[in-house]
C-alpha cells in the first residue's frame, strides 16, 4: 500500500502520535550550557578544537558563548556517529535520571495543559497533593505569587515551578469547578513514586493483562506485584503490553523474562569492539513458566521491549502481535563529565538468543533516520503486512520451532494488527488534539459525584452508559472550545469512539487506571487478537 501526498496529509495526526515515541530514543536536543567548569584557553589544554574555540572567542566579529560553542560542536560530533550517542546537559540530568530512577520530589500530581490553563489529570494516590484534597479537574491559577493562568506557560515550566526538595513548601491556587472562591494550599513537597507499570487487571476469568510504559528501575518489582494478584485471580494465559514503550534497563528487562522463560537459555547478548561479550540467562525458577503468553508491540516498543518480544519469539515461548517495533539495537554507558553533564556513548549492540541485531540502519544520517518512521506510514506499513520491507539478507530461525525470524530493523510480530483508522473524522482529530474529551470528563465527574457513589468497578463497567444527552452536550462544548463547527458533519459517526473515552475517562478519576485501562482497551484490536491466539 503505498500512499499519495493527499493521503499522507490526512494522516499526519496519527504519523505525529506514532513519532512521539520515536522521539524519546533520539537523544536529548541540545541546550545551552553556562558551567563554571570551561576554563579559558591555555597552552597546557592547547588542542585543535580548543585553538578554534578561541581564536573564536577572541576575534570574531560579535559575542559570542564559548560554553555553548563547545556544547553544539559537541553534540554535532556525536551524531556522526549513531543516533543513541548523546551529550546531555547539565541542566538535564536530573530529569533525565529521575524519570529511570521511578520516584521524584514534588506535590504529586498529573497534569495537562489546555486553553492556556494548567488541569489536574489526577492527584497521584498517596501523594501530599491527594492527601490536602486536590482533585482531578481542579485548574492550577497561581503557583506561590506567580499567575500561571493565561499567560502561555509550558509543560517544563510548571515542572520548574512545582518540583522542590522533600520538606519545602508551595502555594498553589486552585479554582474548582463549581466553587465561586479560588481556593489555596499550602504542599509540603515530599517523595513521590512513578510508577512504570500502567495497569495489571483481568480480561476474563482466565487472561491477565499488563500494561508496562518503560523499563524503570522499579519495573520487575511492580510487575511482580501485578503478577502475584493476578495468579492469585486464577490468570492461566498472560497478555503483556509493550505497545509505546521506549525501553529503559536492560536488568529489567532480562529479570521479566526469568520469571517467563524456564531452564537456563539465552535471553539476549551484547558486544562491542571494546566491550566484553555479555549472555544473559534465565537462571531462577520463574512465576509464569507455563501459562500462555502474548505480547503486543507497535512502532514505540523499542530497546528493552524488543529485547523481551524478541527472547518471547526467538525461543517460541509466545505470540507476538501488533507492529513492527522500533529497531533499536545499540547499548550505551553514560559518562560522567567534570561539569556534572555526561555523555551516553554506544557501547555495543544487543543480540536475541537466536543471533539477530534489530537494530535499524542509521550509516545514511540522522535525518534520514528521524524521519523513518514517516516512510513506514507513507509505504503503507503500518496498514498492510504485506508493506513490511524485511531485510532477506538478515534471516535467522527460531529456537524450537525454527520459524524465520529477521533482524535488521525491529521485531516484526508473529500477527499483525494495522493501524486502526476505522472512527478518523477530523472532528475526533481536533477533540482529542486538544484534550477536550478529557477536560469535559474530568468537569463532568466534578460536578456529579454524587451520582458515581453507587457504583463498583464492575458495575460501573456493565451498566453505566453515556447517554445521548451527554453527548450532545461534548459534541457543544467542543463547538465552544476551538472545534470548527463546519465539522458537525462528523459528530454522528464521531459518538461511539467519544462515548467510549467519555466512560474511561470519568471512571479514571474514581479507579485511576484500574478503572481507565478495561474500558479503552474494550474493542482493542491487538488485545481481541490476542485473546483469539491465546485460546
Amino acid at each position: 500500500m503505498i500512499m499519495d501526498n493527499k493521503q499522507l496529509k490526512i494522516w499526519i495526526p496519527f504519523v505525529f502520535s506514532l513519532v512521539l515515541a520515536g522521539g524519546m530514543f533520539l537523544g536529548y536536543k541540545l541546550q545551552d550550557l553556562n558551567s563554571s567548569k570551561y576554563r579559558p584557553f591555555s597552552p597546557s589544554r592547547s588542542t585543535k578544537f580548543d585553538e578554534i574555540i578561541n581564536y573564536i572567542e577572541e576575534n570574531y566579529v560579535d559575542d559570542v558563548d564559548k560554553s555553548r560553542l563547545y556544547d553544539e560542536s559537541i553534540a554535532s560530533m556525536l551524531e556522526h556517529l549513531d543516533p543513541h550517542s548523546v551529550y546531555i546537559p547539565a541542566t538535564e540530568i536530573a530529569n533525565v535520571e529521575e524519570e529511570m530512577e521511578g520516584e521524584f520530589d514534588g506535590i504529586g500530581i498529573e497534569f495537562f495543559i489546555v486553553n492556556d490553563t494548567i488541569m489536574v489529570v489526577t492527584p497521584i494516590s498517596g501523594g501530599p497533593s491527594e492527601q490536602l484534597g486536590i482533585q482531578a479537574g481542579d485548574k492550577i491559577i497561581r503557583i506561590n505569587d506567580s499567575l500561571v493562568a493565561g499567560i502561555g506557560i509550558q509543560n517544563a515550566d510548571v515542572v520548574k515551578k512545582l518540583k522542590g526538595p522533600s520538606g519545602t513548601k508551595v502555594k498553589v491556587t486552585i479554582q474548582r469547578n463549581g466553587q465561586k472562591n479560588l481556593v489555596v494550599y499550602n504542599i509540603k513537597r515530599d517523595k513521590i513514586p512513578l510508577y512504570s507499570v500502567d495497569a495489571g487487571f483481568m480480561v476474563n476469568k482466565d487472561v491477565g493483562y499488563i500494561k508496562i510504559s518503560r523499563f524503570a528501575q522499579t519495573t520487575y518489582s511492580e510487575f511482580m506485584q501485578k503478577l502475584a494478584s493476578l495468579k492469585g485471580q486464577g490468570m492461566k494465559s498472560l497478555i503483556l503490553d509493550l505497545r509505546e514503550n521506549p525501553g529503559g534497563y536492560l536488568e529489567q528487562a532480562t529479570a521479566i523474562l526469568d520469571e517467563i522463560i524456564d531452564g537456563r537459555k539465552d535471553l539476549v547478548i551484547t558486544k562491542g569492539r571494546s566491550y566484553p561479550k555479555m549472555e544473559y540467562k534465565s537462571k531462577i525458577p520463574g512465576q509464569f513458566e507455563a501459562g500462555k503468553i502474548a505480547i503486543l508491540i507497535d512502532e514505540g516498543s523499542a530497546s528493552a521491549s524488543e529485547i523481551v518480544a524478541g527472547a518471547v519469539q526467538d525461543w517460541d515461548r509466545g505470540v507476538i502481535i501488533g507492529r513492527r517495533s522500533f529497531g533499536k539495537g545499540l547499548v550505551q554507558d553514560q559518562y560522567q563529565l567534570g561539569d556534572n553533564s555526561a555523555l551516553r556513548l554506544t557501547i555495543a549492540k544487543y543480540y536475541t538468543p537466536s543471533g539477530r541485531c534489530i537494530q535499524k540502519p542509521y550509516s545514511e544520517g540522522l535525518d534520514n533516520y528521524n524521519n523513518e518512521m514517516l516512510e513506514r506510514v507513507k509505504h503503507g506499513e503500518i496498514f498492510s503486512k504485506d508493506s513490511i520491507k524485511n531485510d532477506e539478507s538478515e534471516v535467522f530461525y527460531t529456537k524450537i520451532k525454527k520459524r524465520k525470524v529477521y533482524g535488521g530493523g525491529g521485531i516484526t510480530p508473529d500477527i499483525f494488527i494495522p493501524l486502526d483508522t476505522t472512527n478518523y473524522n477530523p472532528f475526533l482529530s481536533e477533540a482529542f488534539g486538544r484534550g477536550l474529551v478529557q477536560e469535559f470528563a474530568y468537569n463532568y465527574y466534578a460536578s456529579h459525584k454524587g451520582d458515581f457513589q453507587a457504583y463498583t468497578k464492575q458495575t460501573y463497567k456493565d451498566n453505566f452508559k453515556v447517554s445521548d444527552a451527554l453527548y450532545q452536550e461534548f459534541v457543544q462544548y467542543a463547538f465552544s472550545n476551538q472545534v470548527p463547527k463546519e465539522y458537525n458533519k462528523f459528530t454522528s459517526v464521531s459518538k461511539t469512539e467519544v462515548n467510549k473515552r467519555l466512560k474511561a475517562y470519568i471512571a479514571k478519576q474514581i479507579w485511576k487506571n484500574e478503572g481507565f485501562y478495561p474500558l479503552i482497551l474494550s474493542d482493542d484490536k491487538a488485545v481481541q487478537a490476542a485473546l483469539k491466539a491465546l485460546q
